[in-house]
């Protein structure tokens, strides 16, 4: 198993618990986000964390499948908000030490961001 899939497992399962800092401790300090639906760019780690901290409603997580290859890794998970369901693609990218360097999350289909997260992200 390489370096970066356990870090990907770690993340996945620290977002589902809102652990965090166990969900910081899987990121570099640089870590770009990228969310091409909505043409948003999150850059560094604190603003991410921040991101997703925030993100509205009860949703959840689980993973569907790891595709791991050195420092690529690919998900594909379902998750739940409220009483919508949907399936997303998340890419990663990571550093020589295992840590989360870029992310690209592709979800069902385009769709506008909700209001609140103007002081977070660059639309593009």
């Amino acid at each position: 198993m390489t370096e970066l899939r356990k870090t990907v497992e770690s993340y996945w399962s620290a977002a589902e618990a809102r652990d965090w800092a166990a969900f910081a401790s899987t990121l570099g300090e640089d870590v770009l986000y990228d969310l091409p639906q909505t043409r948003e760019r999150i850059h560094g780690k604190e603003k991410y964390v921040q991101f997703n901290r925030e993100y509205p409603g009860d949703w959840h997580i689980r993973v569907q499948r790891i595709v791991a290859d050195g420092d690529q890794v690919v998900t594909w998970v379902h998750a739940v908000v409220g009483l919508e369901e949907m399936y997303a693609i998340t890419f990663f990218t990571g550093d020589a030490e295992g840590r989360i360097t870029a992310i690209t999350d592709f979800w069902p289909e385009a769709y506008e961001p909700p209001p609140g997260r103007e002081h977070l992200v660059v639309r593009y």
